[in-house]
């Protein structure tokens, strides 16, 4: 636990605490915001995905160490209560913002101004100083939670979790651009934030090199992973069986959301490669694509179903809805191998989470991925996107059996590094450091 972390977490206790003149505070209470995708939604499906594992995760570590967390989100469908408890200490408001059911993402920057109303209404019924900092993730938060701190002349933290200018220097093909409105909000968000974070040290150079963001205001703090659910358990055999899959299979895993960015197509490529190299496979290979269409991909969510029938392996592909976390954890722990051919990813929670299950991970050398697969030692990091690559990757594991456990051991140490007390207590870290520059801030402007 960090500094901060151990010398306040015993005087958090209450109102009443004590505390040195001059001495600064972590906030009690923060408003974290997540316009486009509520915390309680299933990770998988829609816009739903890594931030909702990570905004939950990361509220209720912090609420653990004495800082309160009320998430604004918007409502999604009628009925919904205005206010849920998640945890204790943690609480996700629900705001009226646009048609409840299918306003695409794209579309959401029109209902800003309506979910900051609602925003503000929920403040207005608080005494002055209810939120100590705004807390906000990716870039349609980011406007809320700009005009929400200047209003309550709080600080504001932003993550941006991805970056349309990174994901236009990176396209999938037939995917579809950031809109230029997207990329204009995300400088103004820089500028305009007391502190950023950055998952990686490569996203913290994207922020300065892409948004000439101020090096000083930016932090990385590795998001983390929920140990307790992602561990190896009882191994893959007691897996696969309760997965009703082969138990000598060779398995090869896509999990997340079926669209251009994610290339779950590379997966099926490299799958169809193998079998033409080694025909035998096909009585012994199992590829399960897990997830839901999402994004571009919701065009055509019947794509990836008829590029199998095209390369002629809709044998062997298997497609499954979204999962919970512990359904997803046991998929991992069937697994073979997580393949993540991403074009563009932040972090890649999930390749994080099949190595804490014990899995070995094949993924592309973008974004975060570097940092969270050890090439060569908890996994193969591929450079580029040609399945014939990913398929020579996968080849190793089939020619050799001993591969999967031995690097899946490996994994699992690795990724035990990467828990959520640690990614709250460097979150901590943040706040108190983005309070004390609000505050010279503040001073630097009275005096």
């Amino acid at each position: 636990m960090s500094q901060y972390v151990s010398r306040f977490a015993g005087s958090l206790a209450g109102p009443s605490r004590l505390r040195l003149p001059g001495r600064p505070r972590p906030p009690r209470r923060v408003a974290m915001l997540s316009v486009h995708t509520s915390p309680l939604h299933q990770p998988g499906t829609g816009d739903a995905g890594g931030m909702n594992v990570y905004i939950v995760e990361l509220a209720k570590r912090l609420a653990a160490i004495n800082i309160e967390v009320e998430i604004f989100t918007r409502a999604t469908t009628g009925g919904l209560r205005p206010v849920v408890e998640l945890a204790p200490g943690v609480l996700v408001r629900h705001v009226d913002a646009g048609p409840y059911e299918g306003l695409p993402k794209e579309d959401l920057p029109a209902q800003l101004c309506a979910f900051t109303h609602g925003v503000m209404q929920a403040w207005a019924g608080h005494r002055p100083g209810h939120y100590d900092l705004v807390h906000s993730h990716y870039w349609l938060s980011g406007h809320v939670g700009w005009l929400a701190a200047e209003r309550w002349g709080v600080p504001l933290v932003h993550a941006m979790h991805t970056m349309a200018k990174v994901k236009n220097a990176a396209l999938a093909e037939g995917d579809t651009p950031e809109p230029a409105a997207r990329v204009i909000g995300e400088t103004q968000i820089v500028a305009a934030a007391d502190r950023l974070i950055a998952n990686t040290a490569e996203e913290a150079d994207e922020l300065a090199r892409f948004y000439d963001a101020d090096p000083a205001k930016v932090a990385v703090v590795h998001p983390g992973v929920n140990l307790d659910r992602f561990r190896p358990l009882d191994g893959r055999a007691a897996a696969r069986a309760r997965l009703g899959l082969p138990a000598d299979a060779f398995i090869p895993v896509f999990a997340g959301r079926i669209q251009p960015l994610k290339a779950p197509d590379i997966l099926l490529r490299a799958a169809a490669r193998l079998l033409e190299e080694d025909p035998s496979l096909r009585s012994r290979m199992v590829v399960p694509v897990v997830g839901g269409p999402s994004g571009s991909g919701l065009a055509k969510p019947e794509g990836l179903q008829k590029l199998a029938a095209r390369l002629g392996i809709a044998d062997v592909v298997r497609f499954h809805p979204p999962v919970g976390q512990d359904r997803l954890a046991d998929w991992f722990r069937a697994a073979s191998v997580l393949v993540m051919p991403s074009y563009s990813e932040s972090f890649g929670l999930v390749a994080i989470e099949a190595q804490a299950a014990g899995t070995p991970v094949v993924a592309a050398a973008v974004g975060g991925l570097p940092v969270a697969v050890r090439d060569g030692v908890t996994g193969f990091l591929v450079s580029g996107h040609d399945p014939d690559d990913y398929a020579r990757a996968l080849r190793r594991f089939t020619a050799d059996p001993g591969l999967t456990p031995r690097m899946g051991a490996a994994a699992a140490r690795h990724a035990s590094s990467f828990g959520w007390d640690t990614a709250a207590s460097g979150t901590a870290d943040v706040y108190l450091a983005a309070m004390q520059e609000h505050r010279r801030r503040v001073r630097s402007h009275h005096g």
